[in-house]
């Protein structure tokens, strides 16, 4: 099993920066083993020249580059960085390595998943069941937000499904959703403009790659939520709990939505299309 993970480790990157021959994109791949063939190797590369070396015949390949969120800084602001970035690195994706499972961390991820797609499309490698906007880091904050209220470990991906479920009250469960809506500006400024929400995100995403992992190896019924292609709402992409993860019975599960959690999908249904229609003219 071979697994490639895209990073920058320069805030400035090559589009905004070009003009800097001290700007370089560092790439890390990753071979990852199997049980019955226990060696692991682990290679380096760097710059353009490499990329096609970093990502060729790879199984998973996660994708974080891109600035991280500064104080002050909306998503508006990452997409006007990121998008170049991930546009170029899913050509190459669609040429070196177009069967691999793509995990999107780069973000703002409703917007980088509907690039990815639309350069998949145009290359002809687009499979609505390797693309993956992880949204892991939501589902952590929101487990642990809850369990820090309710007194109790949590299971559950969504509030409305936690289990073991606590009398809380309609304020709480408000307050837990902006809580978690807002967990990364919480860890910037909290930060002071010194990085964003780089272990919590290295956490979450190695929960959600390991996840996807196990269904590339056969692993039956796991179970993950994803930004993907989804029939859910009216919308083409959405946040939505995925059983499968590649595997044949791959398929999107319904949610149950509590009342609150319905009033929130009422705004999104309303603000989101705008956004994605910007996001496929870029691409």
């Amino acid at each position: 099993m071979k697994a490639s993970m895209l990073r920058s480790t320069v805030t400035t990157l090559r589009r905004a920066s070009s003009s800097s021959s001290s700007s370089s994109t560092h790439l890390l791949r990753r071979s990852f083993s199997s049980d019955s063939n226990p060696d692991r190797k682990v290679a380096g590369f760097m710059r353009d020249e490499q990329l096609g070396m970093a990502l060729r015949g790879a199984d998973l390949v996660i994708i974080l580059v891109g600035v991280p969120r500064k104080p002050g800084m909306s998503r508006d602001d990452l997409f006007n960085t990121n998008a170049g970035i991930i546009k170029s690195l899913c050509s190459t994706i669609a040429k070196y390595c177009h069967n691999a499972l793509v995990n999107m961390i780069s973000n703002p991820v409703n917007s980088t998943v509907p690039i990815a797609t639309e350069v998949f499309k145009k290359a002809g490698t687009y499979d609505e069941k390797k693309l993956f906007g992880v949204t892991m880091l939501d589902v952590v904050r929101a487990k642990t937000f809850y369990a820090g209220k309710a007194k109790v470990p949590v299971a559950g991906i969504f509030i409305s499904e936690a289990t073991p479920k606590a009398n809380l009250s309609d304020e709480d469960i408000k307050a837990l959703t902006k809580r978690t809506q807002d967990g990364g500006t919480e860890v910037v400024e909290a930060k002071a403009g010194k990085g964003s929400a780089t272990l919590s995100m290295a956490y979450a995403g190695a929960i959600f790659a390991d996840a996807c992992l196990k269904g590339l190896n056969g692993v039956p019924n796991v179970i993950e939520c994803s930004f993907v292609q989804s029939t859910i709402t009216e919308l083409p992409f959405f946040a939505s709990k995925v059983i499968g993860l590649n595997l044949p019975i791959f398929k999107i599960v319904r949610i149950y939505y509590s009342w609150w959690s319905l009033t929130l999908l009422s705004q999104v249904v309303a603000n989101v299309p705008w956004e994605q229609a910007r996001d496929l003219q870029y691409a």
